[in-house]
């Protein structure tokens, strides 16, 4: 972007950082939003391939975060509802129902339902799935209880490796002010300053 004027570059990087803080929100949905950050990236360097900060270490670590959140984020499902008693097949309901919730409820408090519909859709999925199995009532409200919990936590850990791809990428493209050279006059100005200070001095 060095061939466009700093005021319009800045913009342009700002509109862009703002987008992809736009789409990490999907997380919430349970969408791929970290993977759609990776490609804007992309496209952003197949627009502007003189964009040197998108170097090849650049991607290995936006490929290793986006990796590193989607661990974080089944793993959290996983080990909550194991930890509360939840059998495999709860812990998957338990996935589709917040999926399912995150959706249904998206248009509601300003786009904050959908968390509200993620965590009350594992619940659910999970707490119907352990009674179907037979299991007893107290033992279903805990497993829903951890299928919950393991949703939350891993959409907050989701978001945290997505919130350090955005921030990785606006480091990188984020055009740097121009530098104005110092005009003679400045510098004639400088150089007598200091020798009236040595005069003073010797």
């Amino acid at each position: 972007m060095d061939f466009l004027p700093f005021p319009i570059a800045y913009l342009l990087a700002g509109a862009f950082v703002t987008l992809l803080g736009f789409v990490l929100l999907l997380n919430v949905f349970g969408l791929p939003a970290n993977w759609l950050v990776l490609g804007l990236a992309a496209l952003w360097k197949l627009a502007y391939p003189g964009a040197s900060g998108l170097d090849i270490w650049f991607w290995v670590m936006m490929v290793g975060l986006a990796l590193i959140g989607e661990a974080l984020e089944l793993g959290m499902q996983i080990l909550k509802a194991r930890r509360y008693g939840s059998s495999s097949s709860g812990t998957f309901a338990g996935m589709i129902g917040a999926i399912a919730g995150a959706i249904l409820l998206a248009p509601l408090f300003f786009g904050l339902g959908a968390l509200i519909g993620a965590l009350a859709g594992a619940w659910i999925g999970c707490f119907f799935m352990e009674l179907v199995k037979g299991r007893p009532m107290r033992e279903a409200l805990d497993a829903a209880f951890g299928a919950m919990m393991g949703r939350f936590l891993g959409t907050v850990c989701k978001c945290g490796a997505g919130g350090a791809m955005l921030a990785l990428t606006a480091h990188r493209i984020w055009p740097e002010p121009p530098t104005a050279p110092a005009s003679p006059d400045s510098l004639d100005g400088a150089v007598k300053l200091v020798l009236s200070v040595l005069q003073h001095c010797c």
